[in-house]
């Protein structure tokens, strides 16, 4: 019989180490939020974010969803090393000896817990050299100003962009190709080398739908070429 002592490593059987009750913790009197390392963490209330996007809209016009993708990009590196730390030191092992499903799930459950909606990554068409991926509930897609004809979560394709570029070790572009503003069930992004990506932004100003720019960017690319 194997003793329950075995099974434990370190005296300790790892759980979801992005559980909500575990990971957030909150002081009410000080109003600080922390997360169960010490580090801060802030909350961006929904008037806040669609002042940021009715400022730089005013401040910069059509070069605000240029800045607001810096800003994701700058927020996706710093995210991607906090998550390493952090899940690296919880699992004891590197992220990079995770088994996909256990790696998929801690990213889902940090995506929810911090409150970005729920996340999904589609990689069935890696062969092609693309990633996709689905969020939905988007704080961002809720916050874009009504009168918007486009994706309006050009911070989140700026995180994963960054995100991705740092977990494949190649420098990879996001193009947004769906949003919750403008209708959809879900933000779709698609993800792959920057001269492969970048057609979907001109189908998408075509009109074309997020299926039919998938299509097309798979037919344009050979399978098996990375």
């Amino acid at each position: 019989m194997i003793a329950v002592a075995d099974l434990l490593q370190g005296n300790r059987l790892p759980g979801n180490y992005f559980a909500p009750d575990a990971y957030l913790q909150g002081d009410f009197e000080s109003g600080l939020l922390e997360n169960r390392r010490g580090a801060r963490l802030v909350a961006l209330p929904e008037t806040l974010l669609q002042a940021i996007y009715a400022g730089l809209e005013k401040e910069t016009g059509q070069a605000s969803r240029i800045v607001l993708f810096n800003c994701g990009r700058w927020w996706g590196k710093n995210f991607y090393r906090r998550f390493v730390e952090e899940v690296s030191a919880y699992y004891d092992r590197p992220l990079a000896e995770m088994a996909m499903a256990e790696f998929l799930q801690c990213m889902k459950q940090c995506w929810k817990t911090h409150g970005w909606g729920v996340f999904e990554l589609d990689v069935s068409h890696y062969q092609n050299g693309f990633l996709v991926v689905e969020l939905s509930h988007s704080a961002f897609a809720a916050a874009a100003p009504k009168e918007n004809s486009s994706p309006a979560c050009d911070v989140e394709a700026g995180l994963l962009s960054a995100f991705f570029s740092q977990l494949t070790g190649r420098e990879l572009h996001c193009v947004q190709t769906a949003c919750e503003s403008l209708g959809s069930d879900r933000n779709y992004f698609i993800l792959g080398l920057r001269e492969r990506v970048e057609p979907a932004a001109a189908w998408l100003e075509e009109g074309h739908d997020h299926a039919t720019i998938l299509d097309r960017l798979c037919s344009s690319t050979p399978a098996g070429r990375n």
